[in-house]
């Protein structure tokens, strides 16, 4: 009877851990474990993404040997996008905004510096005739692509 009791107990205290690190507001142990299996997923596809990154940013320092810092960032409406080279950058705007282009984005605000350096500091928004969501990371990889071809582009007219 008591080795019962101890064992429920055990669970329950199980079961509301999980609760607590899932973020669960469920109240029943099926609902609790179903909670876990999304929570799960969710981070299963975060490091999906962050492996995506390493690897495009490891793909782009091996053909590109020109340091760029690209971050995108989510606003309200739409996004705000920084790329940064300390070397002047010939024709990578236009890959860039060929990029936002094929995204449906819209170029809302833009500041941009190709003599020195290239800096480029934009504000896009989503097209409103778009169906389809963009998130930040779709955003970063579509620039990152579009510096890779620039890159190898540049590099078979070198």
């Amino acid at each position: 009877m008591v080795s019962r009791e101890h064992k429920r107990a055990g669970l329950h205290e199980k079961l509301q851990l999980l609760r607590s690190i899932t973020n669960s507001h469920a109240m029943n142990k099926a609902s609790i474990i179903v909670d876990a299996s999304k929570y799960i997923e969710e981070l299963k596809q975060k490091v999906e993404r962050l492996n995506q990154d390493i690897t495009a940013a490891q793909t782009s320092n091996n053909r590109n040997p020109l340091p760029m810092q690209v971050t995108v960032e989510t606003l309200e409406k739409g996004f705000l996008i920084n790329i940064f080279s300390e070397k002047s950058c010939p024709g990578l705007l236009v890959s860039v905004l060929e990029a936002f282009q094929d995204l449906g984005l819209n170029v809302l605000e833009a500041r941009v510096s190709c003599t020195d350096s290239f800096r480029f500091q934009a504000v896009g928004g989503e097209n409103e005739e778009q169906s389809e969501y963009i998130d930040a990371q779709v955003v970063k990889q579509a620039v990152l692509q579009a510096i890779k071809n620039w890159s190898e582009s540049s590099d078979e007219q070198e």
